[in-house]
């Protein structure tokens, strides 16, 4: 898996109070060993980045203060461009570009991304890049397409993400919650259910009418 999350993650004075504690374990266990330099995404990881339609987005201000903003779209609004790199389509906002002059001057990224339904998250961080439509047209078309068909918003320009180390944390503090259309596929068999025995009521309803 690498080490990579664990040289990001911790400082000396984590550590220190990691020693404090009785010594490094857990992540900390990793930090003895070298940096190996980026870990690998697998099918796990491009399985839970493609199917969000939801996830938070760190950036680092100028002043060095982290800015969190919340990106959604349409499931799957996130591709994946092979390797370890990932693509969204940016759409148009509220004009303030605070992430994105962030990004063009410091493009280190991190990402927080839950799976509320099955209990899981995953932190990732990376380096970012933003490419304007007019420098790249194909590419945003591209991040534009989604199951069903074309992001409807307006889009302004791509981010592509290069995935440096990621990590999946413990869910069990994870409140479940669920799309609308996540409730809907639930309760469907359910309803189905209810309205065929409202047509039998109906049916035997009718014969005890005709006597």
């Amino acid at each position: 898996m690498g080490t990579r999350y664990q040289h990001i993650v911790y400082g000396d004075a984590s550590l220190l109070r990691e020693y404090d504690s009785g010594g490094p374990r857990g992540y900390g266990a990793g930090i003895d060993s070298p940096d190996e330099g980026p870990q690998e995404v697998t099918e796990r990881e491009i399985r839970m980045l493609t199917t969000a339609f939801a996830f938070h987005m760190s950036t680092v201000t100028p002043s060095g203060w982290p800015y969190v903003q919340y990106r959604s779209g349409p499931r799957g609004f996130v591709h994946h461009l092979g390797g370890n790199r990932f693509g969204f389509a940016d759409f148009r906002g509220n004009q303030q570009f605070v992430s994105v002059g962030n990004m063009n001057h410091d493009d280190r990224v991190a990402l927080f991304v839950a799976d509320y339904p099955l209990r899981r998250r995953m932190k990732a961080f990376g380096r970012a890049t933003t490419v304007e439509a007019a420098d790249d047209p194909d590419l945003l078309d591209h991040l534009r397409q989604v199951d069903g068909g074309q992001i409807a918003a307006q889009c302004e320009r791509s981010v592509v993400i290069e995935i440096e180390a990621f990590d999946w944390n413990c869910g069990r503090s994870i409140v479940p919650q669920y799309t609308k259309e996540e409730v809907r596929e639930r309760v469907q068999p359910y309803i189905d259910q209810i309205h065929t025995l409202q047509d039998e009521v109906a049916a035997l309803k009718k014969q005890l009418a005709q006597g």
